[in-house]
């Protein structure tokens, strides 16, 4: 028997991509004495960013093989 990953959807992918960079990018620019509020809307920004990259170009498609 050949046991593989389960199959995750690219959406549930990009989202979680984009909490963990969120959270990376919020607790480091708390860390280096960014302000909480400057922090909070920046890694908000980036986060939305990497969760539409992440959506769109994402994954290894195999119809996409060029």
């Amino acid at each position: 028997m050949h046991l593989r990953m389960p199959s995750i959807d690219r959406g549930v992918q990009s989202f979680i991509w984009s909490v963990v960079f969120f959270l990376f990018l919020y607790f480091g620019m708390v860390a280096i004495a960014v302000s909480k509020g400057t922090a909070l809307a920046i890694s908000l920004v980036v986060a939305f960013g990497i969760f539409l990259l992440v959506r769109t170009r994402g994954g290894d498609d195999p119809l996409d093989r060029r």
